[in-house]
């Protein structure tokens, strides 16, 4: 043991040389491994970063960005719509177009729908029916009125009518003319009556003069059996009525043909209506017609149509349509006017379809309507162009372009169309849209291009009066480029304009309506164009 301790202190400088080279190898491979270590944590952390990273990149990637207002808006990233500049949101999965759906659809959220307030209706047969406003005149019978005539020339020796609206029989004596003409052919006829028995020829030669005279057989037998002619001729009225016409006084001289009275029976009258082209289709023989007198309040008639006019006239461009009463007390007078409603039933009440004006959109000739797509995740409209037929007050049947059953916008409808022009899908101003221009207008919404999108409506006041007033007005309105949709009521006389208004100003079209002959808010229409419209259409008072 003392041999080892006297060892150690010998060497104690060795032992603690060592000892001290240990701790320093043992320190360095400590430091090492930590080091190692750490560095290993700081990849595997660094790895785990990119792999996060890179999914998340990849989630952005696939991630489409929508507008709940305007769903054709579809953008990689977030932001806010190039229309609306409301916040992007994320378009849920699954919502995305599939590879069956027609690409000219139009998407639109839930909330989208709500901010356009759009509504749809199923399409459905009906019996098309409508009530035809109608103004009409009251007037004689063409049947019942005679026209007295002078059948030779003589002179007006009395007057038994001394003015116009008397009543008289049918018989009953008008007045006499002494006519040397007629005592000549009274004498001729005395003459024949001595050779009636050996040549009754030459007496019923002188009978039937006296006959086409308009001497009654009476009147001719008095002669024959007097002897002698009557100096004086009585004029008789050959119907019982109102005498209407006087034209003769007291010492008149007449001559053969000339007009002495007219006689009209009113205890039946017509009353004649006016009918415009496009009511025509609703008119048939045997519609019931109910009207009241602006002259007698609180009465109202009605009758049945008897008669149709097959000519429209030139001037006035209407039908007449007839309706024949009775009128024993009266109270009917010729040129009181009448304002009628005939409720009409199309096609002899075959069912048809029928479809809302409210669906509708107008561009030219052509008629456009969006059609709900069925089971689509989110709600989808498609662009549709539809023939028309007869209009029935609200709504219009449908000749060709849908089936019954099938489901349309009808509240909205104008901001769907506006969303599918800015996606340059199917619209009524682009009625051949394909995937170029689709394309292109995409990118025009990507860049915020969107100049030609500044559609307006307004509303104002156009003077007018028929259909052919609406027909006119809404053609200067949609002659300019940049109107969309023009559609004037008659009951109203306001017109709604849909319009573009970075291509064309509202005052521009005040100008073109006034151009056509009728009145705006703003202008008013030359007095010479004014002038040359139909009869029908002059509004001024």
């Amino acid at each position: 043991m003392k041999n080892i301790i006297i060892k150690i202190k010998q060497n104690y400088k060795l032992i603690i040389g060592v000892l001290i080279i240990g701790l320093l190898i043992g320190y360095s491979i400590s430091s090492s491994t930590h080091q190692n270590n750490n560095i290993s944590e700081n990849k595997s952390t660094h790895q785990h970063i990119d792999t996060s990273d890179s999914h998340d990149h990849d989630k952005s990637e696939n991630q489409i960005w929508t507008c709940s207002m305007h769903p054709q808006i579809k953008q990689n990233k977030p932001g806010t719509c190039p229309i609306c500049a409301m916040d992007l949101i994320p378009l849920e999965r699954g919502s995305v177009e599939g590879d069956h759906v027609d690409p000219n659809e139009i998407q639109m959220t839930k909330s989208a729908i709500a901010l356009a307030s759009v509504h749809t209706t199923i399409v459905k047969k009906g019996i098309p029916t409508k009530k035809i406003q109608l103004l009409g005149k009251v007037k004689a019978d063409e049947r019942n009125v005679a026209e007295i005539t002078s059948r030779f020339g003589g002179r007006i020796e009395k007057l038994l009518i001394n003015y116009t609206g008397q009543q008289v029989k049918k018989g009953e004596k008008l007045g006499t003319i002494y006519s040397p003409e007629l005592i000549s052919a009274q004498k001729e006829l005395l003459e024949s009556t001595k050779y009636q028995s050996t040549n009754p020829s030459i007496y019923k030669a002188a009978f039937t003069k006296l006959k086409l005279w308009n001497l009654t057989d009476q009147q001719i037998d008095e002669i024959v059996t007097n002897g002698e002619p009557k100096v004086y001729f009585e004029v008789l009225s050959p119907i019982s009525g109102t005498v209407t016409i006087k034209n003769v006084a007291v010492g008149d001289y007449v001559k053969e043909g000339s007009a002495l009275f007219e006689v009209i029976d009113l205890n039946r009258v017509w009353v004649m209506f006016d009918a415009y082209e496009s009511d025509l289709p609703w008119i048939s023989k045997g519609d019931l017609i109910e009207f009241t007198m602006q002259s007698l309040p609180g009465k109202s008639f009605s009758g049945k149509v008897s008669y149709i006019d097959p000519f429209i006239n030139p001037q006035t461009r209407v039908a007449q349509v007839r309706i024949e009463l009775e009128n024993r007390n009266q109270q009917l007078k010729p040129e009181m006017f009448a304002n009628g409603v005939l409720t009409s039933n199309e096609a002899n009440k075959t069912k048809k379809l029928l479809i809302p004006k409210s669906a509708i959109l107008w561009t030219g000739k052509r008629a456009v309507v969006y059609v709900k797509i069925p089971d689509r995740e989110n709600t989808s409209f498609l662009y549709r162009e539809i023939i028309l037929g007869a209009e029935t007050g609200d709504s219009y049947v449908v000749s060709e372009g849908l089936s019954e059953g099938e489901e349309i916008a009808t509240n909205g409808v104008f901001k769907i169309d506006a969303a599918a022009q800015l996606a340059g899908k199917k619209s009524m101003m682009n009625p051949a849209s394909d995937n170029n221009t689709m394309s292109n207008m995409q990118h025009d919404m990507d860049t915020e291009d969107h100049a030609d999108g500044n559609i307006q409506h307004e509303m104002f006041k156009v003077s007018g009066n028929c259909g052919m007033c609406k027909e006119t007005i809404e053609t200067a309105a949609m002659s300019l480029n940049g109107v969309i949709e023009a559609d004037w009521s008659q009951e109203t006389h306001m017109i709604h304009i849909n319009y573009n208004a970075n291509m064309v100003k509202l005052v521009d079209i005040h100008k073109a309506i006034a151009k056509s002959g009728y009145d705006t808010e703003l202008e008013k229409a030359p007095d010479d164009v004014y002038q040359n419209l139909p009869a029908c259409c002059l509004y001024r008072e």
